[in-house]
């Protein structure tokens, strides 16, 4: 659905390996989800702000999740995601989010986000 929006997407299989894509690529946008087996999302988007801002690690993050109760939403925000979203979620309600957060973190939003 992003890349049908003109979003580039990069993906990858596990929370070890998007943090070796952060090490070695500087990305716009973090979607991760929270509840994964092994590292979750809170520990990646934290291993992510270790890298410093130098280094990306000021890299804007929504979570994307089956724990959609109210405490999960504060949590996820108060762990430094920009936006919670329950799964399932509504495609325009993804797509608003990404552009909201790339405006949020001062980059453009693919112009079939904006």
């Amino acid at each position: 659905m992003l890349n049908d929006n003109h979003a580039s997407v990069t993906l990858a299989a596990s929370a070890a390996e998007a943090l070796k894509l952060a090490r070695r690529q500087r990305f716009d946008l973090l979607l991760t989800d929270i509840g994964m087996p092994g590292t979750d999302g809170f520990e990646l988007l934290a291993r992510i702000r270790a890298l410093g801002a130098a280094r990306g690690g000021q890299l804007p993050a929504i979570a994307l999740t089956a724990f959609a109760r109210s405490e999960d939403r504060l949590h996820a925000l108060e762990s430094g995601f920009l936006d919670h979203l329950a799964k399932p979620v509504e495609p325009a309600q993804l797509l608003t989010a990404v552009a909201l957060a790339a405006r949020q973190a001062g980059r453009a939003a693919p112009p079939a986000l904006a």
